[in-house]
C-alpha cells in the first residue's frame, strides 16, 4: 500500500474508496488478497472494469505470447521435446527473459522426465503459475537500500519525497502528471518539484501537466541548480502543509557520470531536510524498448538506491513480457503501469492482473 494511503486513519481509504464502504465492499476486504484486489477494483456496470484495462493494455503481448503458445500445444496430444523447445522460443520472444525461460521450461522438462506433467492444460498453468511467483516475489521480497521502505516512514512525515528519474523520451513528464493526479485524488495535498533545469521545454511540459492535475508547479529559471530548486520546492512544500512532494529530474543517460553525481547530491540535499528522504525513488521505463530498458534500468539501480518501477506505454508493445524479466534480474518491485495518454491511465500495477490478462 502506497505511503499516502497507508497514513489514512479511515478505513475506508485503505480499500481505495472515497466514501464509507457498503457491506458488500466490507465483506470484500475479509477475501483473500487476490480476490480482495480483483473485486474491489471491478467497476460499475458500464464503466471500464480495471481488468478490463489491463487486458487491453496488453493485448499486443497477449497476442505474441499466448497465441504463440497455442500454435505450439494446439493440436497436441502429448508434450515433448519439441513442444518444450517451441515453448521456450515463444517465451524469449515476448522479452520475458532467456534466463527465466530457460528455468521455467526446464522445470516442465523435470516434471515430463518424471511422468509428472503429461497435460498440455496442465503444461499451460504451470508458465502462468510461474511468472506470477516471480512477480509476487519481488513484492514481497523489497531490495532494501539506502532509502527507506513505506513501513518504515513515520506517519508524521511531510512532505513525503517521491525522486522520479529515468532517461530522456521514456515519458517521465506524463508519468509525474498522472501521478500527482492519481495522489490528489486520493485526499491528498501535492506538489511538483520541477528540478530538470538543463531543457528549457521541460519547465513548460511539466507545467502543463500541473495545469490538468490541479497541483502547484514550483520552479525557476533554466539552469538553475537542481539541488537549489529542491531546497526551494520543500520549503514550500512545508509552508502549504503538503504530503508529497513529486520530484522531476533531468532525463540523463544512465552513462553519464556528472549526472548520476547530480543525482546524489539531490540525495543528500532531501535527506538533510526531510528525514528519510527521498523515501521513494522510481524509475520510469518505456517498455517499448524492451531489453534496452533492462539495461536502462541495470545502470540505474547501481547509480541510485531505485525503490520502484513505472513501466510506460504498456499498451504498445507485443514484447510486454520486459515486467518479468525487470522483475526477475532487479528484484524490484513495478509500482505503476502507463496504459494509456488520458490522466487516468496509470494504475497500480497488480501482478494478479497482468499475468491473466496475458493468458485469458
Amino acid at each position: 500500500m502506497a505511503f499516502w494511503k497507508r497514513k489514512k486513519e479511515d478505513a475506508y481509504i485503505s480499500l481505495g474508496l472515497n466514501r464509507p464502504p457498503t457491506a458488500e465492499e466490507e465483506a470484500i476486504a475479509q477475501q483473500p488478497d487476490a480476490q480482495q484486489e480483483r473485486n474491489l477494483y471491478a467497476e460499475p456496470e458500464g464503466q471500464e472494469g480495471f481488468f478490463d484495462r489491463f487486458k487491453q493494455a496488453v493485448a499486443a503481448t497477449r497476442e505474441s505470447l499466448s497465441e504463440k503458445i497455442e500454435s505450439v500445444v494446439g493440436g497436441k496430444r502429448r508434450i515433448d521435446a519439441s513442444v518444450l523447445d517451441q515453448l521456450e522460443e515463444a517465451l524469449i520472444g515476448a522479452d520475458i527473459g532467456v534466463q527465466t525461460s530457460l528455468e521455467i521450461i526446464e522445470k516442465a522438462r523435470q516434471q515430463v522426465n518424471r511422468n509428472q506433467l503429461d497435460d498440455l492444460y496442465e503444461l499451460k498453468r504451470l508458465i502462468k503459475d510461474e511468472l506470477r511467483e516471480i512477480l509476487l516475489a519481488t513484492g514481497r521480497n523489497r531490495r532494501q537500500g539506502t532509502v527507506a521502505s513505506e513501513a518504515e516512514v513515520p506517519l508524521d512525515i511531510k512532505p513525503y519525497i517521491l525522486l522520479i528519474v529515468g532517461v530522456n523520451g521514456v515519458g517521465k513528464t506524463t508519468t509525474i502528471g498522472k501521478l500527482a493526479h492519481r495522489i490528489k485524488s486520493e485526499g491528498n495535498e501535492v506538489m511538483i518539484c520541477a528540478a530538470d533545469t538543463f531543457r528549457a521545454a521541460a519547465n513548460d511540459q511539466l507545467a502543463i501537466w500541473a495545469e490538468r492535475s490541479g497541483v502547484p508547479l514550483i520552479q525557476q529559471k533554466p539552469g538553475t541548480d537542481p539541488s537549489a530548486v529542491l531546497y526551494d520546492s520543500i520549503g514550500a512544500a512545508r509552508a502549504r502543509n503538503a504530503d508529497v512532494l513529486i520530484v522531476d529530474t533531468a532525463g540523463r543517460l544512465h552513462t553519464k557520470t556528472n549526472l548520476m553525481q547530480e543525482l546524489e547530491k539531490m540525495r543528500r540535499v532531501a535527506g538533510r531536510d526531510i528525514e528519510g528522504a527521498p523515501h521513494e525513488v522510481l524509475l520510469i521505463i518505456d517498455a517499448v524498448t524492451g531489453q534496452n530498458g533492462l539495461e536502462q534500468a541495470r545502470h540505474f539501480t547501481r547509480a541510485v538506491p531505485v525503490t520502484g518501477l513505472v513501466l510506460t506505454k504498456l499498451d504498445g508493445t507485443a514484447k510486454g513480457g520486459i515486467v518479468i524479466a525487470i522483475a526477475k534480474e532487479l528484484g524490484i518491485p513495478i509500482r505503476y503501469v502507463g496504459i494509456g495518454e488520458k490522466i487516468n491511465d496509470l494504475v497500480e500495477f497488480s501482478p494478479e492482473a497482468y499475468i491473466e490478462s496475458l493468458f485469458d
